[in-house]
Formats: structure tokens, sequence, C-alpha cells
């Protein structure tokens, strides 16, 4: 059985400081990705023994990026998905293994006033593409902060934020539309009616002591790995972030 983990740490160096590497110790994860390091290569230095690492940063100092820590080595390993608007910001990193490949991705924010919806619809079309295309080699597990909750049940107060960014009906869509390509939402898999499983919440508010967040950062699996998967967890009371990390068990 793999225990899989992924975590949106929303600034590595400041998550390090609240306990980042001892909860990655004491989990003990097979793989272990990350979103939003907001790191430039040589800005940290991160002694993880017995785990491979992998980096891909964003251009753009501060600002988004990616990293996977693996205990197996990979057969191969790629970053970005091969398209040039989209591979500045450091938010794809590809593992593949003898079995399946293992995606860690940072979806891009639609962002105020959804200036940037039009960009992210074309994201989530060559994504799913990109997926697809690894899927037709072999099957996909993907994980990360993909800026999405899909339905109602996955957050709070679904009502007034109906348009905002991250709960438009244009990005809901996006992601039925990647679970009518066959992959799993595990987490949904398992726990389809779990209300108030959330894995955001605004720093504002004291959004996370009163439970107001949003289940935003996901494992997907291709539907062939159905019966492989074990469980899903969303790790709720994990600080050092403003997400939570979440999960994945399964027989592979």
């Amino acid at each position: 059985m793999k225990k899989l983990i992924s975590w949106n740490v929303n600034g590595l160096r400041a998550c390090v400081g609240k306990g980042f590497v001892e909860f990655l110790q004491a989990e003990d994860a097979d793989i272990f990705c990350i979103q939003e390091s907001k790191l430039q290569e040589g800005q940290i230095a991160l002694d993880l023994p017995g785990y491979h690492q992998y980096w891909n940063y964003a251009e753009k100092k501060g600002y988004s990026g990616t990293a996977i820590f693996t205990k197996e080595e990979p057969v191969s390993v790629s970053y970005g998905i091969g398209i040039e608007q989209h591979d500045h910001e450091g938010r794809v990193i590809t593992l593949e293994f003898e079995k399946f490949f293992m995606v860690t991705v940072y979806t891009p924010n639609s962002q105020d006033e959804l200036k940037r919806l039009d960009y992210r619809m074309e994201w989530e079309d060559d994504f799913l593409a990109y997926l697809k295309g690894l899927e037709a080699k072999k099957p996909v597990i993907f994980c990360g902060d993909l800026n999405v909750a899909h339905k109602e049940i996955d957050l709070k107060n679904p009502k007034t934020n109906r348009k905002n960014p991250g709960f438009t009906d244009e990005e809901r869509e996006k992601f039925s539309a990647l679970l009518d390509a066959g992959f799993i939402d595990t987490f949904r898999h398992f726990y389809p009616d779990l209300e108030g499983a959330y894995s955001w919440w605004s720093y504002r508010f004291q959004a996370r002591a009163k439970n107001t967040g949003w289940r935003i950062d996901y494992f997907v699996t291709s539907g062939a790995l159905k019966d492989s998967l074990k469980d899903a967890v969303i790790y709720k009371d994990v600080l050092g972030s403003d997400h939570c990390p979440v999960g994945l068990f399964i027989e592979i």
C-alpha cells in the first residue's frame, strides 16, 4: 500500500518554520507533493533522508512553484505540460513510475474580478489533454490545489460565492468534464455526502476556527485505478498554511 500526501504550503520557507519537516517525517509518505513553494532555486535546502527531490520553479520570484519528494526513484521526470504559454509558472511536475504516472499541479487562480478566467479555461482544456495523453500509456494519479470547489457541498457558503474565483459555473463545469473523461475525485469516491470537509480557509474572519472553508485540494486518479483505492484523507488539524494537507492510500 502506498501513502501519498499533497499540501499547498503557501510559501515553503514560512511553512518549514511551522512544522513542515516534522509533519513530513512523521507521516512517512511514499510520495509527498507540494504546491505554492514560492521559491527560486537555491533559496532552501531541505534535508530529507530517504527522498529524491524534484522541483519546478516559477520564473517570477516568490510565486507559484511545485515540488515532489519520493522514496522510489522514478523512471523519468518532466516539468510543465509541454505548452509554452503554460510552462513559465512552475505549476506541474510529472514522475513516471513502472505502473503509473504521478503528477503534482498548482492550477492557476482565476483571480479577482475573474481577470484570469479566460486563461484558466485554456489551461483546463490543455491540462486535461495532457493527462489523457499520459493515460494512454499508463494510469495517472494527480494531486494538488485545483483552485475549484466542485459542488455546493465543497464549500461553506455556496450561495454567496457563486460567481467568485474557484466557484464559478465555468470552473465547476471544467471539473465535471474531467470526471466525465474518466477520472475519480478520490475523496468524494469514499465520502460522497460528507459535509464540512474542507482543505482551505481564509486567514480572515477566524475562518479556520469556524470551519468556514473550501475543499479545493484533491487527489484524482484514472478510473482504471478505482479498485486500487483504499482511502482518502484530509489532515484538517495540520497547521502551517492556509491549506491543510490531503492524502490518498492506494494499493499499486
